[in-house]
This record gives structure tokens, sequence and C-alpha cells, in this order.
């Protein structure tokens, strides 16, 4: 790769990790425990969506990073943080791996972004469902088991963020498909 290249590539990964911290400001928190509904995978999405699972990734890690910074982070373990932020925002860059070519039909493009989005967010998932079942237990309600609980805990709010997603991705897709889609 080119050193402008590299260098334009660096700028795109900042920007979109500072649009994913700044939109997880923005978000709906209704959750007592963590969690919001939030566009804060969008910028995500597209870097992955735009350059591939590294660069998805290693937005996704800032954004993890960045956002404790700024927010009052709900942790009990350094290893539940790890999971719950730099981790579990990681992993939402393997979108990355269906990222397409602008050039490839528009029917393919919005395939690949459902797909790529809900294999980002359940990655995101398993890493906050992990967390939950192993610190978290304590909260599930008598008589529910802990990975149940955990599970719809976590899936409350992350399937109507990536559903969210999907919808704006999808509309930038059709109406700008080069801010979403490599050339």
């Amino acid at each position: 790769m080119k050193k402008n290249n590299r260098l334009v590539l660096l700028v795109e990964i900042a920007l979109m990790a500072a649009v994913g911290v700044i939109l997880d400001l923005l978000s709906l928190r209704l959750w007592p425990n963590g969690g919001s509904i939030s566009l804060a995978m969008v910028p995500i999405f597209l870097i992955a969506f735009r350059r591939g699972a590294g660069p998805g990734l290693i937005t996704g890690l800032l954004v993890g990073v960045l956002q404790p910074l700024l927010i009052a982070p709900f942790y009990v373990h350094p290893i539940q943080f790890i999971l719950d932020y730099p981790a579990a925002f990681m992993l939402v860059g393997l979108a990355g791996l269906f990222h397409v070519s602008v050039n490839t039909n528009k029917r393919k493009r919005l395939t690949m972004i459902a797909v790529g989005c809900v294999v980002g967010s359940l990655f995101r998932l398993v890493s906050h469902f992990i967390s939950g079942v192993i610190w978290f237990g304590d909260m599930a309600p008598e008589g529910t088991p802990v990975a149940l609980y955990s599970f719809l805990y976590n899936a409350s709010y992350l399937l109507p963020t990536a559903v969210v997603s999907i919808i704006v991705l999808g509309l930038l897709s059709n109406t700008a498909p080069k801010m979403v889609h490599y050339e």
C-alpha cells in the first residue's frame, strides 16, 4: 500500500472511531445495567464494508477503548471490562469479511450489508453474553437460567441496534454507494 493510501486509511479509521464514540454518547440508554440502542456500530460497519475486516477491527477497538473514557463504564472485573468494551466493539469489525465492490449489483450489496451487520452484531452479542454469564448471573431473576438471562438482556438492545444499523447502511448504500463500498 502506498504511503498516501495508508495515511488516508488511518484518517478514515480515526474519523469513523470518533463518529462512533460521538454517536454512542447520543444513544438511548434504557437498560439499568448497561447497553443501549445506538448508532455507534454504524461507523464501524462503514469502515469494515469500505475497507475490510482489518480496518473494521481496528476501528471497533478504538471505539471500545475511547467510549469508556467519556462515559462512566460499568464494570466489576478487568476481563469483564475488556469483554464489554474493547473486545465487543472490535468484533463488530468482522462485518468487513462481507465487503463488496461498489460495482456489485444492488441486491447483493444490500444482502452483504445485512449479513455483515448480523455477523458483527452476533459476535458483539457473544462477547457481552460471556461477560454476563460470568459476572452478572446474580442479577438474573430467581428461577431464570443465567445463560438465558444474559442472552435476553443483551439481545434486547443489540437486536434493535442491528436492525437500525442495517436500515441506515442500506439507505447509505443506495444513496451514496461509494461511501459504503470500495471501488
